[in-house]
């Protein structure tokens, strides 16, 4: 099943906050549009990521998703035309055995960098990157050695 789901609240505070507060109000991706193919994925909190600072950001979300499917994070379009802030590793790639793993759940964190020469003022709830669901295809003649163990989650 494809889905965005929150992270729990355990992991939420390691991660980010004991803030029940904010666990209970912050917002899943979502699209704003009918015909948008990206999900906007939402800032936590208030931030202002200086011209050549990298930060890292914990976004409260995991992701489902079917065999097939892999979620692609991607710059909003805004950001690296108006702001020259963009992902440090430009394309990320969240895999389905990603969710639920055992290391962390499968929070997703985002780290931008501003290459820009003015801050980028960030306010909580703001979208700060999209989420891409995409089908993709495998070779025919792949060896059937990747078995996936519960252990492995």
């Amino acid at each position: 099943m494809r889905c965005f789901e929150k992270i729990s609240f355990e992991q939420f505070s390691k991660d980010i906050s004991d803030d029940r507060e904010l666990y209970e109000t912050y917002n899943l991706p979502r699209r704003d549009t009918k015909f948008a193919a990206g999900y906007d994925i939402y800032s936590l909190e208030d931030f202002i990521l200086k011209p050549t600072e990298i930060i890292k950001i914990p976004t409260g979300v995991k992701a489902n998703m079917n065999d097939d499917e892999v979620l692609l994070l991607v710059d909003r379009s805004s950001q690296g035309f108006k702001y020259n802030v963009r992902m440090c590793n430009q394309i990320g790639v969240i895999d389905k055995d990603y969710y639920n793993n055992k290391d962390n759940e499968g929070h997703i964190f985002v780290k931008l960098q501003n290459e820009g020469d003015k801050d980028y003022i960030v306010k909580k709830g703001d979208a700060i990157i999209q989420g891409l669901f995409i089908k993709y295809l495998t070779v025919d003649n792949e060896d059937d050695k990747f078995k996936i163990r519960e252990s492995d989650y």
